[in-house]
């Protein structure tokens, strides 16, 4: 089995990215120590002030100045890599770092540097070669340890893996990552016992830190010693009475190993806390929604909400859990017991909406948004699917006034003209729908659909062939693997009479989109205008296949092909 080593690997790479490196001066100096030429210190102060005020780019430009004017300068080359690294020219940053290890092969900051730019290019062997070197001239360098540790366990060497931590905690006794990471290690291996001593020793020296704590609950779950898991549970909650995350487990943990008397004393009483506290709903959210754990949230719920039955945040992280089971009809109650004073207030009221849209029960679905927009006239949210049911009813002139109103209130929301342009489309107002996906188009230039949009109705309109092409080949540019944009160009083809260019163009929008009847019926036209009957047979009745409604087109195309009928 692999070694679960993400976060691992996140957490000590990240530690060197944030201390940052510069090279020393010299050995035994330091930064005070360098005088510049005056015209060298200038670039350097200057970069230094817009590196401060976020300049990245003019920090460099004075930066590169200052080290042209004083180029034996270690420390304003360091400097320069810092700011190339920020910009993540890595290459350029590398070039100087090697120039330095040129004149200095035993600099330890530019040994740093250069196993963290080899690092982050992935270029694995040769940090490894840089972090060992380092290791061995100056071995108090805690930091690589943990990076170089975390490049053996990537590469699943685990066996150099431990002997790295194990050299970190010998020179570094009370570094309590030196444990922790060993004790991740031997449970990966297999070696419970030793995880164990490990885990222990991480938590001796930093008993507040819980993270120690939760890697020996995953020990013992593994080897079902439910008694020290509990007993662990209540370590942390008798140390820390508000630790939230553990009180949720161990609440969880008893109504799941049948002692729900005792999880339901825990969890009724965490439910009573969130009435006052968020960071009880935060925790949730954090623990179990954010890990999908959709039936423990559930479980947990059922018992909070009896110490908290009007909670809004607990019926909406109810109704949440139940929405993304599917399960709608238990989602719908606890999402109407959203109080309109609730912080999801809106949020809820927008999945009520939508499982009504979903029902198919769109007049419900307008009923309740009109009341839920007489609480909040003011939020273009509601205005939208307001807009979007009277869509879907055909009430044209409605959507029309809903999204008008939505755009009064917000007119830099790009989303809202997008719709208005759907339901002019929808109406039969063309020139309308083309002047709301221009504006779309100002307000958000890469909107992808809406490039697609505008040059699809030119298409569909025989008018700016042209220019539907460009826009489309735009469109293409944000969203390249869309089928239906792929589509949309080669009905552009298509229209300007470049049938072989439609042809090839279709053919991989139906490789993109294999079941869309429109898309199979353009293919099929084009390969009708190339001569090519059988391959247009073809199309058309794939797409019969997928066409529910409105067949008699493409039959009447088919006949014309096979000359039945005549």
């Amino acid at each position: 089995m692999a070694f679960k080593s993400a976060r691992f690997i996140g957490i000590a790479f990240l530690l060197l990215f944030l201390t940052g490196c510069s090279f020393p001066i010299s050995r035994g100096q330091n930064k005070t120590g360098e005088s510049f030429p005056e015209n060298s210190y200038f670039y350097f102060t200057e970069s230094q002030i817009l590196k401060n005020r976020g300049n990245i780019n003019k920090a460099v430009e004075y930066m590169e100045s200052a080290v042209a004017l004083d180029p034996e300068s270690v420390f304003l080359k360091g400097e320069l890599v810092n700011l190339y690294l920020q910009k993540k020219e890595n290459d350029k940053a590398l070039a100087v770092v090697e120039e330095v290890l040129r004149k200095d092969p035993e600099n330890i900051g530019a040994l740093i540097l250069f196993g963290r730019i080899k690092h982050s290019l992935r270029k694995v062997d040769d940090a490894k070669n840089a972090y060992e070197k380092i290791i061995a001239e100056s071995p108090k360098q805690q930091n690589i340890y943990l990076l170089l540790g975390s490049l053996y366990v990537e590469e699943g060497e685990f066996e150099k893996a431990v002997t790295v931590f194990e050299k970190l905690v010998k020179n570094f006794p009370d570094y309590y990552l030196g444990y922790y990471y060993l004790g991740k290690i031997n449970a990966q291996k297999g070696n419970p016992s030793d995880a164990e001593k490990n885990f222990r020793k991480a938590i001796e020296l930093k008993p507040n830190l819980d993270e120690s704590m939760y890697e020996l609950i995953n020990l013992y779950t593994v080897s079902g010693e439910k008694d020290k898991i509990i007993l662990i549970l209540n370590e942390m909650l008798k140390k820390n009475p508000e630790n939230i995350r553990a009180a949720l487990e161990l609440g969880y943990f008893y109504n799941k190993n049948n002692m729900p008397w005792e999880g339901e004393k825990i969890l009724r009483n965490l439910g009573a806390k969130s009435l006052s506290n968020f960071d009880v709903v935060v925790n949730l959210i954090q623990f179990y929604l954010d890990t999908r754990r959709y039936n423990d949230t559930i479980l947990i719920l059922e018992d909070m909400l009896k110490g908290a039955p009007e909670s809004s945040d607990l019926h909406h992280i109810a109704g949440l859990s139940f929405f993304a089971l599917k399960n709608e009809d238990k989602a719908l109650p606890h999402f109407l017991k959203v109080q309109s004073d609730s912080r999801f207030y809106s949020d809820a009221a927008v999945h009520v909406s939508l499982i009504y849209q979903n029902k198919g029960k769109l007049k419900e679905a307008i009923v309740f948004i009109k009341e839920v927009i007489e609480r909040e006239p003011d939020n273009p949210e509601f205005l939208f699917y307001l807009g979007l049911f009277h869509e879907e009813l055909e009430e044209y002139d409605n959507a029309e006034k809903a999204l008008l109103k939505a755009v009064e209130i917000d007119p830099n929301d790009s989303r809202l003209y997008f719709r208005l342009g759907v339901v002019y489309d929808k109406w039969g107002k063309k020139e309308k729908t083309l002047a709301q996906m221009k504006t779309v188009i100002r307000i958000d230039p890469k909107n992808a659909n809406a490039l697609n949009y505008l040059g699809y109705t030119y298409a569909e309109m025989g008018e700016k062939l042209e220019e539907a092409e460009k826009l489309i080949t735009e469109a293409l540019k944000y969203k390249p693997d869309d089928g239906y944009i792929t589509d949309s160009l080669g009905w552009v083809y298509f229209k300007m009479g470049r049938y072989d260019m439609a042809v090839e163009v279709l053919k991989k929008a139906v490789r993109l989109v294999p079941d869309d009847p429109v898309i199979l019926e353009h293919l099929g036209d084009a390969y009708m205008k190339m001569k090519d009957g059988k391959n247009a047979l073809e199309a058309y009745s794939r797409s019969l296949r997928y066409k529910k409604e409105d067949q008699d087109a493409i039959k009447t195309k088919m006949r014309e092909i096979t000359g039945e009928g005549r």
